[in-house]
């Protein structure tokens, strides 16, 4: 069963569930931004989904609910945000606008963010500096839950990086992809679902590939494109943990105290200038012309479309969640019954 609310509704419950397990009102905003923009493009597994995780990361105390972030340019083309073991959304939002500063000023800037829990999507991120016209990449981990390559045990998290570009007087071309198969939010409501998933999306504790999301759980997810996805995971490994002094997935799992929500972890992203690289006059003419020879071939879409077309259809029906999410998220905090029976 589901119960449908409106993309309003669905923020205000998301807030007064943060702030009941002791999140202030500029953290529960932010991150409920965060989880409201993936539920109105419906990428339900990075919407309410996650709130579960969010408050649980909070009851245990391993999150500051109360966080202010610091935030200092380290060199001339290197922002540093310190998030003091807060949730990820606040200090990015208060990291955008020195970022985005570095990089008018440079052409090109780099924000690396430590001590901060991150468990949302990219893409909103991303976009959010291509909206302001930069190019934009983003990259983070999570904790041992995907294979590497000939291995078969987790080692690398998932293991996401998005990328966005900036379009005149259109939403930006964008796209967000684990470097796993798909994402663990993806496997986890298969399993809620009672259903399997594709072949090649994991293995079982021993090793055994399977379709069953509940034995992908107990055992790793795999990489994408075997060691394409392995070597990016890798990649991304060495730019938040090593570049910046985080936690590496690795440590993030030896240290995290398992409750289901966020780890600690590090984020990195880049912001591009794109007036700044000897084409001011043309890149977005070409980038045009680009997009356009690209779409004449029937069935192609460019990345992100999808996203903004169910922008329209959320924006007039709303969303649903599943009861079983709902009933949790009243249990956790022992909010009033508003929607359904």
């Amino acid at each position: 069963m589901t119960i449908k609310m409106t993309l309003d509704q669905a923020h205000d419950l998301a807030v007064r569930a943060l702030q009941s397990c002791s999140c202030d009102e500029e953290n529960a905003h932010a991150v409920a931004d965060t989880m409201i923009a993936a539920e109105r493009d419906i990428c339900k597994s990075h919407g309410l989904f996650r709130l579960p995780g969010y408050l649980a990361s909070l009851k245990s105390g391993k999150v500051n609910g109360s966080a202010r972030p610091t935030i200092e340019r380290i060199a001339p083309a290197v922002v540093r945000a310190d998030g003091h073991n807060g949730f990820a959304p606040l200090t990015l939002e208060q990291a955008r606008g020195p970022l985005t500063e570095c990089a008018r000023d440079n052409g090109i800037a780099a924000l690396s963010i430590v001590r901060s829990h991150h468990f949302a999507a990219l893409w909103i991120e991303v976009c959010a500096l291509a909206e302001m016209g930069l190019c934009a990449f983003a990259f983070t981990a999570y904790k041992p839950s995907m294979a590497p390559a000939g291995g078969n045990k987790p080692f690398f998290g998932t293991n996401p990086m998005a990328f966005a570009w900036p379009r005149k007087d259109k939403p930006p071309m964008a796209f967000d992809q684990a470097a796993s198969a798909t994402a663990r939010g993806d496997i986890m409501i298969a399993a809620r679902e009672g259903r399997e998933v594709e072949p090649g999306f994991g293995i079982d504790a021993d090793g055994n590939p399977t379709t069953d999301p509940n034995e992908i759980l107990k055992g790793a997810q795999l990489p994408f494109g075997g060691y394409k996805g392995s070597a990016i995971a890798l990649m991304i490994e060495l730019l938040i943990g090593p570049l910046i002094g985080e936690r590496t997935s690795p440590e993030s799992g030896r240290l995290d105290v398992e409750d289901g929500g966020p780890p600690q972890g590090g984020e990195l992203m880049l912001a591009i200038d794109p007036t700044r690289f000897g084409n001011a006059d043309g890149w977005e003419a070409q980038t045009e012309a680009l997009f356009g020879e690209l779409l004449e071939q029937e069935g192609v879409r460019l990345p992100a479309d999808r996203r903004y077309q169910n922008r329209e259809i959320t924006a007039r029906d709303g969303i649903e969640i599943v009861d079983s999410l709902y009933e949790k998220i009243l249990k956790d905090t022992g909010l009033p019954r508003e929607f359904g029976n």
